[in-house]
């Protein structure tokens, strides 16, 4: 059979119809995580108001009926005629993909983090409804839209002589988003929480009105304000760390029309650093030339002033960069006219001009510093060479591992079953605890593209122990060949993984939790960029099977059990089995219901909020005992306890 393909076969999406039909190539995807992208575009237009120096204050408030208002006190949408659309300036801009005063030259906005243009417009597009309310020229200007579509004309009526700014109010359209339309207070709150410190004297007011949701009688509001921006954000990130010095290492300034901000601290109980680069407001989770030149200059310093105070020989080599920044938080943000990031989700900075700028603006400032405050670089240094001699340890019980596994003629761990795909894109790997999960693991599983690696007991809590002690645990050793892990410090260089799935399976028991939080501390502290870039998943076993006569149902939570024994009739006999370990199943119950990718639940780890996620860890898994104690005093009251499996 032949079907017709002519050109009435081509179809023409024009605009906002285009980001109806494909929304995922706008906002990343159409469950939580896009969701709450939405919100970000309007907030990015508000920012980018304040970068230009006609913004201070940004209200963001989650109303009742599931929408969100942002207002500011910016200049306010232009609302005049537009030459080219003949429409006005705001439903053009809400309208036309690629409308926008952010592209350089002409454009209304010096510096912008909404490079591409389809910020509001894209909202609008997946929205159910748009209210677009304009102070400005003594006029209020108000226009409603639809799922993209201009409802009503601009209407304009005097308003009060001293007001501006925009409000921009929107419910995000179920047809779209059909996992979800209700939004995370903590989510937005890590992400604007974030943006006041980037944008030091910037106001950001954050009220949830949701007081059915909330369980409360009154709403619930955060004000977030910085004076000392960046500065302040390096302190909130090491407030549970003990810092190496006290004072926060700060460089601005401005070349060739690029800012640039740099805060840097050094922390006493820290052996890995943590360093955040932004371009523009937008956080590069893949780094980028900024980021590079900060490294660059930092490690060249630091050899320098080693050098003159006879910290490193003539014939001594000179100090790594992982090594100078091991214990490091830093920040830092620049600002670029015309940035250039690699692709729509903007993760990368690729300007080349960036880095030169970067290197001699900071090496100036922190020279200067460091000369003026001897005692800190020696500190510093003191930490580098320290740091330097563990990986000295560290390699050589490396090689002897090395060593060891060539005499055995096998560079794999031998409890690896590997899969034989060598394709690492389709490849996967459960990690599992003890041999009789693995066991079970093994016969189930696709060999095509599954592999197993079975650990022995709890893995070591590398947030508070030294590199040479970690490459001699046997255990982690096996993770690291078994995964292509390479070096901790290193780059990471996504092609070196076997697996572009690495999926830990535990017990849903006390002990499999804490096994799962000590591999995912492993992973986001042994090579952070594994876990930022979405590598690392968690298999959702079952935890009980309900049987009733022939039938029989999975539950993977007491609410699933509670909502299948609901259906049966009040006289009807069942039995339901508790799974405490995956060793207990059967091969093919655990293919059925963790393993088979068609029927199988797989939560992707994500850090949404960078500075908290990095915080948690150095409370909960850190070596002092009295922050864990007041945070587990803080939260415990509001734990649920049969919830907990003791």
């Amino acid at each position: 059979m032949t079907i017709e393909y002519g050109a009435d076969q081509i179809q023409v999406l024009e605009g906002v119809e285009h980001v109806r039909k494909r929304p995922g190539m706008y906002i990343g995807s159409t469950g939580p995580r896009g969701l709450h992208h939405l919100v970000y575009e309007v907030v990015d237009n508000s920012v980018d108001e304040a970068l230009a120096g006609f913004c201070t204050d940004i209200l963001v408030t989650l109303n009742p009926d599931g929408s969100v208002s942002v207002t500011d006190n910016g200049r306010g949408i232009p609302t005049d005629i537009h030459p080219r659309t003949g429409r006005s300036a705001l439903e053009t801009v809400l309208t036309k993909l690629g409308a926008g005063g952010k592209f350089g030259e002409g454009g209304g906005y010096k510096v912008s983090g909404g490079l591409h243009g389809v910020g509001i417009s894209v909202v609008n597009a997946l929205s159910s409804w748009v209210e677009v309310t304009v102070w400005r020229g003594q006029q209020v200007h108000i226009q409603r839209f639809e799922r993209g579509v201009p409802i009503t004309e601009l209407q304009s009526s005097d308003g009060i002589e001293e007001k501006q700014g925009t409000r921009v109010v929107f419910k995000p359209d179920a047809q779209i988003f059909t996992t979800t339309t209700e939004f995370d207070y903590t989510h937005l709150s890590g992400r604007l929480r974030e943006l006041a410190y980037l944008n030091a004297g910037v106001r950001i007011t954050f009220t949830d009105l949701r007081v059915e949701l909330l369980k409360s009688a009154n709403p619930h509001e955060e004000s977030y304000y910085y004076k000392g921006g960046i500065q302040e954000y390096v302190t909130y990130m090491n407030r549970e760390k003990q810092s190496l010095h006290e004072e926060i290492i700060y460089v601005q300034g401005e070349r060739n029309s690029v800012q640039v901000e740099v805060a840097l601290q050094w922390c006493v109980d820290a052996y890995t650093d943590n360093l955040l680069g932004f371009a523009n407001n937008i956080r590069t989770i893949d780094g980028g030339t900024h980021l590079e030149g900060l490294k660059a200059v930092l490690t060249r310093t630091f050899n320098n002033i080693a050098r003159k105070r006879n910290k490193l020989k003539d014939n001594e080599s000179n100090l790594g960069g992982e090594h100078i920044r091991e214990g490091l938080t830093g920040v830092i943000s620049v600002k670029v006219p015309d940035p250039e990031f690699e692709g729509q989700t903007k993760t990368k900075l690729g300007n080349t001009e960036v880095r030169g700028i970067v290197e001699s603006l900071v090496g100036e400032v922190l020279t200067e510093y460091l000369e003026f405050r001897l005692g800190i670089a020696d500190a510093i240094l003191d930490k580098a060479i320290q740091a330097f001699k563990a990986a000295e340890a560290a390699r050589q019980a490396r090689e002897l591992v090395r060593r060891k596994s060539v005499l055995e003629s096998s560079p794999l761990p031998g409890k690896l079953a590997d899969c034989s795909s060598k394709d690492a894109s389709e490849s996967e790997i459960f990690i599992v605890e003890g041999d009789s999960a693995g066991g079970s693991a093994k016969q189930g599983r696709d060999r095509r593209f599954q592999a197993i690696l079975p650990l022995r007991g709890k893995i070591l809590n590398i947030e508070k122990t030294d590199d040479a002690k970690i490459y001699k645990n046997t255990e982690i050793q096996a993770l690291i060949t078994a995964l292509g892990l390479g070096i901790k410090g290193e780059e990471f260089d996504s092609n070196q993984l076997r697996y572009h799935r690495i999926i830990i399976m535990t017990d849903a028991d006390v002990d499999g939790a804490h096994i799962r939080t000590l591999l995912l501390t492993f992973f986001y502290r042994y090579q952070r960029s594994m876990v930022d870039q979405g590598y690392v998943y968690i298999a959702c076993p079952p935890l009980y099977k309900v049987e009733r006569g022939r039938n029989h149902s999975y539950c993977y939570s007491n609410r699933d059990r509670d909502a299948v024994i609901a259906t049966f009739p009040d006289n009807a006999k069942y039995e339901i089995q508790r799974f405490k370990g995956l060793g207990e199943m059967m091969p093919q119950q655990l293919w059925d219901t963790t393993m088979n990718p068609e029927t199988r639940t797989l939560k992707q780890v994500e850090i949404e909020d960078a500075a908290e996620a990095d915080r948690i860890f150095t409370v909960l898994m850190g070596d002092r005992v009295a922050p864990r104690r007041e945070f587990i005093e803080t939260y415990g009251s509001k734990l649920n306890l049969t919830d907990l499996d003791i």
